[in-house]
């Protein structure tokens, strides 16, 4: 089973995603799994939870002090702007857990050495925002200190759910059972890149923008 660790819906300041599209779409294209991860906002997964048709896991993507830190598994909304030891022991207090969000993306990731010098349960190996090269060096980040991956499209539009992913058995039937599998970390990681580096660097050049409009704070 495909399930798409990144998701925006209309929920996220820059999303465009309505709860329908999302799941239309995903049937379409045979992902039976998403883990919605609005940026700093929990509402989405109300609506999506009871929808009979694909898993949802409840998570978030949550803005950091330093940067972006996706919440899976949580059971509660995780407030911004805290630091990132914070920001953790919030997740954890949720019972979710927290992984590092494309890492080498320099206005919103991490960067290494925060990854590696706090307590997170995992790092997002691929983004399908990301160029291919920071999607390696997050890979190999990943592999290298042993942490469970996660893969994800980071959509914000219906047409790009699903190109980036991980697979699990198919006999898995809640997000729980989904969660527990990416944690054992054995997931098979996929990233189709089939955006265009034109496309890709407009998105960056958009980003970076909006960054700077916003005095340099993260989203």
């Amino acid at each position: 089973m495909k399930a798409d660790l990144h998701v925006h819906t209309c929920y996220s300041n820059d999303g465009k995603t309505t709860m329908e599209e999302l799941l239309e779409y995903a049937e379409r294209h045979g992902i039976g799994c998403v883990a919605v991860t609005d940026h700093n906002s929990f509402e989405a997964y109300h609506e999506l939870k009871d929808n009979g048709r694909i898993i949802i896991i409840p998570a978030e993507e949550v803005s950091s002090a330093e940067g972006h830190i996706v919440a899976l598994g949580i059971d509660r909304l995780i407030p911004r702007d805290r630091s990132i030891q914070e920001t953790i022991d919030l997740i954890h207090e949720a019972g979710g857990y927290a992984f590092a969000a494309h890492p080498y993306r320099w206005w919103s990731g991490l960067g290494v050495k925060n990854t590696l010098n706090y307590p997170f349960d995992g790092i997002e190996a691929r983004n399908g925002r990301s160029i291919p090269s920071a999607n390696r060096r997050s890979e190999r980040l990943a592999r290298k200190i042993g942490k469970p991956m996660t893969a994800g499209s980071d959509a914000h539009t219906p047409r790009h759910i699903g190109e980036g992913y991980v697979e699990v058995p198919d006999d898995l039937t809640t997000w729980q059972e989904v969660v527990e599998y990416i944690m054992s970390n054995r997931v098979e990681i996929v990233c189709s890149h089939s955006r265009h580096m034109k496309a890709t660097m407009k998105y960056g050049i958009k980003s970076i923008g909006e960054w700077l409009l916003r005095g340099c704070k993260r989203m």
